[in-house]
Protein backbone atom coordinates (compact mmCIF):
# COMPACT_ATOMS: atom_id res chain seq x y z
CA UNK A 1 0.00 0.00 0.00
CA UNK A 2 2.57 2.53 1.00
CA UNK A 3 4.69 1.99 -1.69
CA UNK A 4 1.40 2.13 -4.46
CA UNK A 5 0.51 5.56 -2.29
CA UNK A 6 4.20 6.99 -2.90
CA UNK A 7 3.91 5.82 -6.84
CA UNK A 8 1.13 7.87 -7.63
CA UNK A 9 1.74 11.09 -5.47
CA UNK A 10 4.66 10.80 -7.52
CA UNK A 11 3.46 10.85 -10.91
CA UNK A 12 1.13 13.53 -10.13
CA UNK A 13 3.54 15.74 -8.30
CA UNK A 14 4.23 19.21 -9.78
CA UNK A 15 7.72 19.61 -11.31
CA UNK A 16 8.81 23.05 -11.37
CA UNK A 17 11.83 22.76 -12.92
CA UNK A 18 11.01 20.93 -16.22
CA UNK A 19 8.20 23.36 -17.10
CA UNK A 20 9.94 26.36 -18.07
CA UNK A 21 11.85 23.80 -20.57
CA UNK A 22 9.02 22.53 -22.12
CA UNK A 23 7.62 25.96 -22.52
CA UNK A 24 10.93 27.35 -24.26
CA UNK A 25 11.18 24.46 -26.52
CA UNK A 26 7.79 24.49 -28.06
CA UNK A 27 8.22 28.05 -28.55
CA UNK A 28 11.59 27.66 -30.99
CA UNK A 29 9.36 24.65 -32.46
CA UNK A 30 6.73 26.98 -33.86
CA UNK A 31 9.09 29.82 -34.99
CA UNK A 32 11.07 27.21 -37.01
CA UNK A 33 7.47 25.74 -38.63
CA UNK A 34 6.90 29.23 -39.57
CA UNK A 35 10.17 30.03 -41.26
CA UNK A 36 9.71 26.58 -43.35
CA UNK A 37 6.66 27.55 -44.48
CA UNK A 38 7.29 31.35 -45.15
CA UNK A 39 10.21 30.02 -47.44
CA UNK A 40 9.07 26.65 -48.76
CA UNK A 41 5.51 29.00 -50.63
CA UNK A 42 7.52 30.42 -53.80
CA UNK A 43 9.15 26.99 -54.33
CA UNK A 44 5.90 25.61 -53.76
CA UNK A 45 4.36 27.50 -56.27
CA UNK A 46 6.38 26.52 -59.10
CA UNK A 47 5.72 23.02 -58.77
CA UNK A 48 2.80 20.63 -60.09
CA UNK A 49 2.34 18.37 -56.68
CA UNK A 50 0.20 22.05 -55.66
CA UNK A 51 -3.28 21.38 -57.14
CA UNK A 52 -3.58 25.41 -57.91
CA UNK A 53 -1.07 27.93 -58.75
CA UNK A 54 -1.02 30.76 -56.74
CA UNK A 55 -0.96 33.63 -59.49
CA UNK A 56 -0.53 37.44 -58.26
CA UNK A 57 -4.81 38.08 -59.97
CA UNK A 58 -5.81 34.55 -58.81
CA UNK A 59 -8.20 33.99 -55.94
CA UNK A 60 -6.82 30.45 -55.83
CA UNK A 61 -10.29 29.16 -55.14
CA UNK A 62 -11.33 25.89 -57.24
CA UNK A 63 -14.47 27.44 -58.11
CA UNK A 64 -13.54 30.27 -59.66
CA UNK A 65 -10.98 28.26 -61.89
CA UNK A 66 -13.54 26.12 -63.00
CA UNK A 67 -15.83 28.90 -63.86
CA UNK A 68 -13.25 30.53 -65.95
CA UNK A 69 -12.93 27.44 -68.09
CA UNK A 70 -16.59 27.05 -68.75
CA UNK A 71 -16.15 30.72 -69.51
CA UNK A 72 -13.10 30.33 -72.15
CA UNK A 73 -15.22 27.32 -73.54
CA UNK A 74 -17.86 29.39 -74.03
CA UNK A 75 -16.48 32.07 -75.71
CA UNK A 76 -14.49 30.15 -78.03
CA UNK A 77 -18.15 28.22 -78.80
CA UNK A 78 -18.62 32.00 -79.60
CA UNK A 79 -16.21 32.65 -82.03
CA UNK A 80 -16.28 29.43 -84.06
CA UNK A 81 -19.90 30.61 -84.39
CA UNK A 82 -19.46 33.98 -85.50
CA UNK A 83 -16.53 33.74 -87.89
CA UNK A 84 -16.76 30.49 -89.50
CA UNK A 85 -20.66 29.45 -89.81
CA UNK A 86 -22.76 32.59 -89.52
CA UNK A 87 -22.23 33.14 -93.48
CA UNK A 88 -22.88 30.29 -94.16
CA UNK A 89 -26.19 30.27 -92.19
CA UNK A 90 -26.89 33.49 -93.38
CA UNK A 91 -26.47 32.23 -97.27
CA UNK A 92 -28.90 29.05 -96.30
CA UNK A 93 -31.33 31.60 -94.94
CA UNK A 94 -31.29 33.53 -98.24
CA UNK A 95 -31.45 30.54 -100.87
CA UNK A 96 -33.06 27.58 -98.96
CA UNK A 97 -36.91 28.14 -98.96
CA UNK A 98 -36.31 29.06 -102.77
CA UNK A 99 -35.33 25.15 -103.18
CA UNK A 100 -38.50 23.11 -103.44
CA UNK A 101 -39.02 19.22 -103.98
CA UNK A 102 -40.81 17.99 -107.19
CA UNK A 103 -42.48 14.80 -107.10
CA UNK A 104 -43.24 12.96 -110.47
CA UNK A 105 -46.67 11.31 -110.85
CA UNK A 106 -47.01 8.48 -113.49
CA UNK A 107 -49.78 6.51 -114.65
CA UNK A 108 -50.00 2.79 -114.39
CA UNK A 109 -52.43 -0.04 -115.54
CA UNK A 110 -52.63 -3.03 -113.47
CA UNK A 111 -55.16 -5.51 -112.75
CA UNK A 112 -57.44 -2.80 -110.85
CA UNK A 113 -56.97 -0.47 -113.51
CA UNK A 114 -55.61 2.83 -114.50
CA UNK A 115 -54.00 4.43 -111.38
CA UNK A 116 -51.47 7.07 -110.37
CA UNK A 117 -48.09 6.67 -108.46
CA UNK A 118 -45.41 8.25 -107.89
CA UNK A 119 -42.44 7.63 -110.36
CA UNK A 120 -39.64 9.37 -108.34
CA UNK A 121 -38.84 13.01 -106.63
CA UNK A 122 -36.19 15.73 -107.04
CA UNK A 123 -35.79 19.56 -106.16
CA UNK A 124 -36.16 22.49 -107.93
CA UNK A 125 -35.12 26.09 -107.33
CA UNK A 126 -37.99 29.07 -107.24
CA UNK A 127 -35.83 31.53 -109.88
CA UNK A 128 -38.74 33.89 -111.14
CA UNK A 129 -41.80 35.55 -110.08
CA UNK A 130 -44.02 37.69 -112.49
CA UNK A 131 -47.77 38.52 -111.68
CA UNK A 132 -49.85 35.54 -110.86
CA UNK A 133 -47.06 33.19 -112.01
CA UNK A 134 -43.91 31.81 -110.94
CA UNK A 135 -41.60 29.71 -112.39
CA UNK A 136 -38.53 26.72 -111.62
CA UNK A 137 -35.65 25.18 -113.00
CA UNK A 138 -35.20 21.41 -111.91
CA UNK A 139 -33.34 18.44 -114.19
CA UNK A 140 -35.36 17.20 -117.38
CA UNK A 141 -35.00 13.42 -115.72
CA UNK A 142 -36.88 14.91 -112.85
CA UNK A 143 -39.95 15.69 -115.31
CA UNK A 144 -39.22 12.95 -117.66
CA UNK A 145 -42.68 10.91 -118.66
CA UNK A 146 -44.77 12.68 -116.00
CA UNK A 147 -48.46 12.88 -116.51
CA UNK A 148 -48.54 15.17 -113.29
CA UNK A 149 -46.24 17.09 -111.31
CA UNK A 150 -46.48 18.23 -107.96
CA UNK A 151 -44.51 20.65 -105.87
CA UNK A 152 -44.05 20.34 -102.69
CA UNK A 153 -42.76 24.45 -100.35
CA UNK A 154 -40.45 24.26 -97.39
CA UNK A 155 -43.28 24.88 -95.32
CA UNK A 156 -44.70 21.55 -96.28
CA UNK A 157 -47.65 23.18 -98.97
CA UNK A 158 -48.07 20.95 -102.19
CA UNK A 159 -49.29 22.72 -105.19
CA UNK A 160 -49.65 21.31 -108.95
CA UNK A 161 -46.91 22.36 -111.75
CA UNK A 162 -47.34 22.73 -115.38
CA UNK A 163 -43.98 21.60 -117.53
CA UNK A 164 -43.37 24.63 -119.77
CA UNK A 165 -40.36 23.06 -121.30
CA UNK A 166 -37.82 20.29 -120.93
CA UNK A 167 -34.23 19.56 -122.80
CA UNK A 168 -32.66 16.42 -122.79
CA UNK A 169 -29.12 17.41 -123.91
CA UNK A 170 -28.91 19.81 -120.96
CA UNK A 171 -30.55 17.63 -118.76
CA UNK A 172 -33.08 21.41 -117.80
CA UNK A 173 -36.57 21.55 -117.23
CA UNK A 174 -38.94 24.43 -116.37
CA UNK A 175 -42.04 24.65 -114.62
CA UNK A 176 -44.88 27.19 -113.81
CA UNK A 177 -46.71 27.42 -110.68
CA UNK A 178 -49.61 29.98 -109.08
CA UNK A 179 -47.35 32.44 -107.27
CA UNK A 180 -49.35 32.97 -104.48
CA UNK A 181 -47.67 31.02 -102.11
CA UNK A 182 -44.57 31.40 -103.18
CA UNK A 183 -42.49 33.47 -101.07
CA UNK A 184 -38.69 33.56 -101.74
CA UNK A 185 -37.17 33.27 -105.16
CA UNK A 186 -33.59 32.32 -105.82
CA UNK A 187 -30.49 34.61 -107.04
CA UNK A 188 -28.65 33.82 -109.74
CA UNK A 189 -24.74 34.72 -109.64
CA UNK A 190 -22.08 33.94 -111.84
CA UNK A 191 -20.48 31.01 -112.25
CA UNK A 192 -17.78 32.03 -114.88
CA UNK A 193 -16.26 33.79 -111.63
CA UNK A 194 -15.59 30.38 -109.33
CA UNK A 195 -12.31 28.87 -108.57
CA UNK A 196 -11.23 25.68 -107.22
CA UNK A 197 -11.33 25.60 -103.57
CA UNK A 198 -14.25 28.20 -103.36
CA UNK A 199 -16.88 26.95 -100.51
CA UNK A 200 -20.18 26.11 -101.62
CA UNK A 201 -23.31 24.54 -100.19
CA UNK A 202 -25.77 22.05 -102.20
CA UNK A 203 -29.62 22.30 -100.98
CA UNK A 204 -32.14 19.75 -101.91
CA UNK A 205 -33.95 16.69 -101.35
CA UNK A 206 -31.94 13.57 -100.74
CA UNK A 207 -33.52 10.45 -100.89
CA UNK A 208 -36.55 11.87 -101.05
CA UNK A 209 -39.17 14.45 -99.15
CA UNK A 210 -38.35 13.11 -95.87
CA UNK A 211 -35.08 14.72 -96.12
CA UNK A 212 -36.72 17.97 -98.01
CA UNK A 213 -34.33 21.54 -97.41
CA UNK A 214 -31.06 19.13 -96.84
CA UNK A 215 -28.12 21.07 -96.83
CA UNK A 216 -24.49 20.20 -97.28
CA UNK A 217 -21.30 22.31 -97.43
CA UNK A 218 -18.14 21.93 -99.57
CA UNK A 219 -15.70 23.45 -102.26
CA UNK A 220 -15.44 24.15 -105.84
CA UNK A 221 -12.98 20.94 -106.80
CA UNK A 222 -12.74 21.72 -110.78
CA UNK A 223 -14.17 23.63 -113.53
CA UNK A 224 -15.19 22.99 -116.80
CA UNK A 225 -15.26 19.51 -116.44
CA UNK A 226 -16.63 17.37 -119.46
CA UNK A 227 -18.82 13.98 -118.83
CA UNK A 228 -19.95 11.82 -121.18
CA UNK A 229 -24.00 11.53 -121.46
CA UNK A 230 -25.85 8.97 -123.31
CA UNK A 231 -29.06 9.98 -123.84
CA UNK A 232 -30.69 7.66 -126.04
CA UNK A 233 -29.34 4.52 -123.22
CA UNK A 234 -27.57 2.56 -126.16
CA UNK A 235 -24.25 2.30 -124.12
CA UNK A 236 -22.15 4.88 -126.85
CA UNK A 237 -22.09 8.84 -125.43
CA UNK A 238 -23.89 11.15 -127.39
CA UNK A 239 -23.02 14.34 -125.79
CA UNK A 240 -20.46 15.71 -122.83
CA UNK A 241 -22.46 17.79 -120.59
CA UNK A 242 -19.96 20.61 -118.95
CA UNK A 243 -20.34 20.60 -115.24
CA UNK A 244 -19.15 22.05 -111.89
CA UNK A 245 -17.22 19.35 -109.97
CA UNK A 246 -18.02 19.65 -106.10
CA UNK A 247 -17.29 17.29 -102.68
CA UNK A 248 -20.45 18.99 -101.12
CA UNK A 249 -22.76 15.43 -101.00
CA UNK A 250 -25.63 15.35 -103.49
CA UNK A 251 -27.63 12.10 -103.67
CA UNK A 252 -30.27 10.89 -105.34
CA UNK A 253 -33.33 13.34 -104.91
CA UNK A 254 -30.90 16.33 -105.34
CA UNK A 255 -31.45 16.25 -108.66
CA UNK A 256 -32.68 19.47 -109.64
CA UNK A 257 -31.52 21.24 -106.44
CA UNK A 258 -29.49 24.67 -105.61
CA UNK A 259 -25.29 24.63 -105.64
CA UNK A 260 -25.09 28.12 -103.71
CA UNK A 261 -22.03 30.17 -103.24
CA UNK A 262 -21.30 31.81 -99.93
CA UNK A 263 -23.94 34.89 -100.66
CA UNK A 264 -26.28 32.85 -101.01
CA UNK A 265 -26.68 33.11 -104.96
CA UNK A 266 -27.50 29.83 -107.22
CA UNK A 267 -23.93 29.30 -109.52
CA UNK A 268 -25.62 25.62 -110.00
CA UNK A 269 -28.37 23.31 -110.87
CA UNK A 270 -27.20 19.97 -109.21
CA UNK A 271 -27.52 17.25 -112.16
CA UNK A 272 -25.75 14.27 -111.30
CA UNK A 273 -23.77 12.23 -109.28
CA UNK A 274 -21.20 9.04 -109.99
CA UNK A 275 -22.49 6.64 -107.70
CA UNK A 276 -19.78 4.15 -108.30
CA UNK A 277 -18.63 2.21 -104.84
CA UNK A 278 -14.80 3.25 -105.53
CA UNK A 279 -15.91 6.87 -106.05
CA UNK A 280 -16.74 9.43 -103.17
CA UNK A 281 -17.19 12.98 -102.83
CA UNK A 282 -18.02 13.86 -106.71
CA UNK A 283 -20.67 15.73 -107.43
CA UNK A 284 -21.70 17.77 -110.31
CA UNK A 285 -23.78 20.71 -110.87
CA UNK A 286 -24.58 22.60 -114.14
CA UNK A 287 -22.85 26.56 -114.34
CA UNK A 288 -26.13 28.80 -114.27
CA UNK A 289 -24.09 31.02 -116.65
CA UNK A 290 -24.12 27.72 -118.59
CA UNK A 291 -27.91 26.83 -118.00
CA UNK A 292 -29.54 30.51 -117.75
CA UNK A 293 -30.54 31.03 -121.40
CA UNK A 294 -31.41 27.55 -121.97
CA UNK A 295 -34.02 28.30 -118.96
CA UNK A 296 -34.61 31.45 -120.84
CA UNK A 297 -35.86 29.93 -124.12
CA UNK A 298 -37.64 26.69 -122.24
CA UNK A 299 -39.99 29.20 -120.22
CA UNK A 300 -40.44 31.25 -123.05
CA UNK A 301 -41.01 28.78 -126.06
CA UNK A 302 -40.91 25.41 -124.38
CA UNK A 303 -37.88 24.28 -126.66
CA UNK A 304 -34.49 24.95 -127.24
CA UNK A 305 -33.97 25.48 -130.92
CA UNK A 306 -30.63 24.72 -132.06
CA UNK A 307 -28.45 24.38 -135.54
CA UNK A 308 -30.10 21.67 -137.66
CA UNK A 309 -28.16 19.76 -140.55
CA UNK A 310 -30.93 16.81 -141.23
CA UNK A 311 -28.17 14.03 -141.21
CA UNK A 312 -28.37 10.64 -139.38
CA UNK A 313 -24.80 10.00 -137.71
CA UNK A 314 -21.89 7.68 -136.76
CA UNK A 315 -18.61 8.29 -135.38
CA UNK A 316 -15.54 6.58 -137.38
CA UNK A 317 -13.86 5.05 -134.48
CA UNK A 318 -17.24 2.70 -134.02
CA UNK A 319 -16.52 1.19 -137.70
CA UNK A 320 -15.32 -1.86 -138.05
CA UNK A 321 -11.63 -1.09 -140.24
CA UNK A 322 -13.24 -3.22 -142.92
CA UNK A 323 -16.27 -0.56 -143.66
CA UNK A 324 -14.15 2.30 -143.33
CA UNK A 325 -11.87 1.19 -146.13
CA UNK A 326 -14.98 -0.45 -148.21
CA UNK A 327 -18.10 1.45 -147.49
CA UNK A 328 -16.62 4.46 -146.44
CA UNK A 329 -13.57 4.11 -148.58
CA UNK A 330 -11.27 6.66 -146.26
CA UNK A 331 -7.89 6.99 -146.93
CA UNK A 332 -5.59 4.48 -144.22
CA UNK A 333 -4.28 7.68 -142.62
CA UNK A 334 -7.90 8.48 -141.49
CA UNK A 335 -9.82 6.69 -138.79
CA UNK A 336 -11.93 9.09 -137.15
CA UNK A 337 -14.60 11.81 -138.19
CA UNK A 338 -18.34 11.46 -138.45
CA UNK A 339 -20.22 8.81 -140.96
CA UNK A 340 -23.18 10.52 -142.37
CA UNK A 341 -25.74 7.41 -142.69
CA UNK A 342 -28.81 9.65 -144.10
CA UNK A 343 -29.74 12.45 -145.24
CA UNK A 344 -33.06 14.38 -144.85
CA UNK A 345 -34.76 15.30 -148.06
CA UNK A 346 -34.78 19.39 -148.38
CA UNK A 347 -32.31 19.50 -145.07
CA UNK A 348 -29.35 21.96 -144.94
CA UNK A 349 -26.92 19.13 -145.65
CA UNK A 350 -29.12 17.63 -148.22
CA UNK A 351 -29.05 21.40 -150.24
CA UNK A 352 -25.48 21.60 -149.48
CA UNK A 353 -25.10 18.43 -151.69
CA UNK A 354 -23.82 15.95 -149.29
CA UNK A 355 -24.85 12.45 -149.21
CA UNK A 356 -25.12 9.00 -147.32
CA UNK A 357 -21.33 8.05 -146.49
CA UNK A 358 -19.77 10.89 -146.64
CA UNK A 359 -17.40 11.43 -144.01
CA UNK A 360 -16.83 14.79 -141.89
CA UNK A 361 -13.63 15.69 -140.33
CA UNK A 362 -13.65 19.57 -140.39
CA UNK A 363 -16.15 22.47 -139.65
CA UNK A 364 -15.09 26.14 -139.70
CA UNK A 365 -11.54 24.89 -139.45
CA UNK A 366 -11.63 22.79 -136.39
CA UNK A 367 -11.09 18.80 -136.70
CA UNK A 368 -14.03 17.08 -135.86
CA UNK A 369 -13.27 13.52 -134.28
CA UNK A 370 -16.15 11.94 -133.47
CA UNK A 371 -20.21 12.73 -132.83
CA UNK A 372 -19.53 14.22 -129.61
CA UNK A 373 -17.21 16.66 -130.99
CA UNK A 374 -19.98 17.70 -134.04
CA UNK A 375 -22.34 18.18 -131.84
CA UNK A 376 -20.71 20.89 -129.18
CA UNK A 377 -19.30 22.74 -132.23
CA UNK A 378 -23.09 22.72 -133.40
CA UNK A 379 -24.74 23.76 -130.22
CA UNK A 380 -22.36 25.38 -128.53
CA UNK A 381 -21.03 27.95 -131.73
CA UNK A 382 -23.36 28.15 -134.40
CA UNK A 383 -26.93 29.86 -134.20
CA UNK A 384 -30.22 28.76 -136.53
CA UNK A 385 -29.56 30.54 -139.49
CA UNK A 386 -25.66 30.43 -139.62
CA UNK A 387 -23.06 29.41 -142.28
CA UNK A 388 -21.05 26.15 -141.55
CA UNK A 389 -17.97 25.48 -143.59
CA UNK A 390 -17.71 21.50 -143.68
CA UNK A 391 -14.70 19.22 -145.48
CA UNK A 392 -15.47 15.78 -145.67
CA UNK A 393 -13.93 12.72 -147.46
CA UNK A 394 -16.39 10.81 -150.11
CA UNK A 395 -14.88 8.39 -152.08
CA UNK A 396 -11.54 8.58 -150.56
CA UNK A 397 -11.16 12.34 -151.84
CA UNK A 398 -11.68 15.45 -149.58
CA UNK A 399 -14.07 18.18 -150.55
CA UNK A 400 -15.58 21.14 -149.01
CA UNK A 401 -18.90 22.77 -148.92
CA UNK A 402 -20.93 25.55 -146.71
CA UNK A 403 -24.77 24.98 -145.92
CA UNK A 404 -26.96 27.33 -143.95
CA UNK A 405 -27.96 25.80 -140.52
CA UNK A 406 -32.04 25.23 -139.99
CA UNK A 407 -33.59 25.67 -136.44
CA UNK A 408 -35.00 22.31 -136.17
CA UNK A 409 -34.01 19.92 -133.09
CA UNK A 410 -30.91 17.46 -134.38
Amino acid sequence: MGYYDQDYQGRYKPQNGRKGGFFWASLAGAIIGALLVIFSIPLLSNLDILPYKIEPNNQAAVIDEEQSEGKEENTAKKNVSVDVYTQITEAVDKAGDAVVGITNIQESTSFWGQTQESGGTGSGVVYKKAGDKAYIVTNHHVVAEASELEVSLSDGTKIPAKLLGSDIWTDLAVLEVPAEKIKVVAEFGNSEKLKPGEPVIAIGNPLGLTFSGSVTQGIISGLERAIPVDVNQDGTPDWQAEVLQTDAAINPGNSGGALINIEGQVIGINSMKIAQSAVEGIGLSIPINYAAPIIEDLEKTGEVKRPFMGVELASVNEISSYHQQNTLKLPKEINYGVAIRGVQPNSPADQAGMKEYDVIVEMDGEEIRDVVDLRKHLYNKKKVGDDLQVKYYRNGKLEETTMKLGGETL
